[in-house]
């Protein structure tokens, strides 16, 4: 007898292949048969009306904290998840010990929330036994950060690195992976790696050429200087002989949409062409998220959240930050591209600043009758850098030409902030790809855009036995009709469930049945084989 039948379903396998009506059953967690007249079970779930697919895998997500908070994982199912990786852009909460423990948790904290004692941070062998003792209600992987790695051997002030701290790197990265990592995470775009040379990225990553390790990149750039930083990275990749993830491909600021993702499409694809193992993924939203101290150039990141804020302070700085923006080409000049009135200040700490959160930085300088500039320079300064934006960067036309690519998964890049309010993708982005790119807007067909968020993420980071509805494969299946389906939350009110889902299989045992929460705490963490 199985444990469970899911019967008359639509069955969308993962494949991105043809639908096609047909019973499936479910024991110990796997998939156990697909076909018809599958014989008894304990429990029968009626799919007619409705498909069936392999649950959602989100491998981009900054959830490294939030894991061990109260109801992790519901917003999640809600919206069809069932495994999500974090430790992403570099950025992870393992491993972190050492003399610049401390430091490296106030850079990490805008975008990962806070992390107290119950988050174990001093190795990747800890985190990974400390979040499944949390009994986790989806499946939760991590990548470690190289990031991270570095800022703990070196801290933030360190921009060349000598060859006994690379050496440390190294054996951090090695043994998280042996810990159980799934891959390496790169942040070219934040401190302290963004002080690397395309040479030095090369031999701090060497130990791990010529293997199957993947490594994924937030790019050095990602706007005017979109398509060099992702020469960049096709270099490193043929250099070393590694997959490579690139990951949120956009062009930022509006000079730069409908031209350059074309020609990085076609640059990834000209790679694969030439043997290497490149691919990207996107979030489906015209908005980022991230430090609103990746507005400043890369020479103002040096020496972490407190020398950048001294640094804010001195007059004569901030003339010469004023400067840079206003004319500097040679970083990611976001305010540049974008201008104040698309960077949103999502997370304001300080009491003083709070009835400022959720206006853009050009709304908060009117209101104080201020010069946006010095405006951005007194917030952070007040919240000691630790600021959440939401930024209007991205065009929905780019955003359609990188989903339809083949090679493209979907991710969402959700932060898990403590204070304000986080960006709607932490609550939406699987529903949103239903009910606006393959419902409303009719861009993709569901079977691709079921194969973007399983079988192609599970392909990427090596997920052994997710991502397909096939016999001997984990059951994490999502029930639902795609018409039922709907992203709630907003920019002005992000914190709500995303509706539609019926059923929400982990491991074999429904999470959410007749859209409800039902048996939760059955996921487990995964580790590299």
């Amino acid at each position: 007898m199985y444990d469970l039948v899911i019967r008359n379903g639509c069955l969308i396998d993962g494949s991105g292949g043809e639908p096609f009506t047909a019973d499936l059953a479910v024991r110990d967690g796997k998939i156990a048969a697909i076909g018809e007249n599958l014989g008894p079970a304990e429990r029968i779930i009626d799919a007619a009306g409705r498909v069936v697919t392999p649950g959602f895998i989100d491998i981009h997500r900054h959830a490294d904290g939030a894991v061990f908070r109260p109801d992790f994982g519901k917003l999640e199912l809600k919206q069809g998840l069932t495994t999500i990786i974090s430790g992403n852009c570099g950025l992870s909460a393992a491993p972190i010990d050492g003399a610049y423990r401390q430091a490296v948790l106030d850079y990490l904290h805008p975008i990962t929330g806070a992390m107290g004692a119950e988050t174990p941070t001093a190795s990747m062998a800890d985190y990974l036994e400390g979040a499944q003792c949390a009994q986790p209600a989806i499946h939760v992987g991590m990548l470690v950060g190289a990031g991270t790695a570095r800022a703990a051997v070196a801290g933030y002030a360190c921009e060349h690195m000598e060859e006994d701290q690379t050496a440390q790197v190294q054996s951090r990265l090695h043994t998280a992976l042996s810990d159980g990592a799934l891959g390496i995470s790169l942040g070219l775009g934040y401190a302290p790696e963004c002080f690397y040379t395309t040479e030095e990225l090369v031999e701090v990553l060497r130990p791990f050429a010529h293997g199957a390790i993947p490594v994924t990149v937030h790019m050095r750039e990602e706007g005017d200087g979109v398509l060099d930083a992702l020469e960049e990275m096709l270099r490193v990749a043929e250099a070393l002989d590694v997959p490579v993830q690139i990951s949120h491909l956009k062009a930022m600021g509006k000079r730069n949409w409908d031209s350059k993702i074309p020609k990085a499409l076609a640059m990834l694809e000209n790679a694969r062409e030439r043997g290497l193992r490149v691919h990207c993924d996107a979030y489906p939203y015209t908005a980022g998220s991230t430090q609103l101290i990746h507005i400043l150039p890369h020479d103002f990141l040096v020496g972490g959240t407190e020398a950048i804020t001294e640094r804010l302070r001195d007059p004569q700085q901030r003339k010469l930050l004023t400067h840079r923006i206003q004319t500097g080409t040679d970083f990611d000049n976001i305010a540049g591209m974008v201008g104040w009135e698309n960077i949103l200040c999502s997370t304001l700490r300080q009491p003083e600043n709070r009835p400022y959160q959720g206006l853009s930085i050009a709304e908060i300088a009117q209101r104080l009758g201020r010069d946006p500039f010095e405006t951005a320079y007194d917030l952070l300064v007040s919240e000691r850098c630790e600021i959440t934006m939401i930024d209007f960067i991205a065009a929905e036309s780019d955003i359609i030409r990188i989903l339809r690519d083949d090679n493209a998964a979907v991710i969402s890049d959700s932060t898990y902030p403590t204070e304000g309010q986080p960006h709607p993708r932490v609550y939406g982005t699987f529903a949103r790809i239903i009910e606006k790119y393959v419902g409303q807007e009719g861009a993709i067909p569901l079977p691709k855009a079921v194969r973007k968020m399983t079988a192609l993420p599970a392909q990427l980071l090596r997920l052994r036995g997710k991502g397909l509805l096939k016999e001997g494969f984990d059951a994490d299946i999502c029930v639902f009709d795609p018409a039922n389906v709907h992203e709630r939350g907003t920019y002005e009110a992000p914190c709500q469930y995303a509706d539609g889902m019926d059923y929400v299989l982990v491991a074999g045992i429904p999470a959410i049945a007749e859209g409800e929460f039902a048996d939760l705490g059955n996921g487990w963490v995964l580790r590299r084989n």
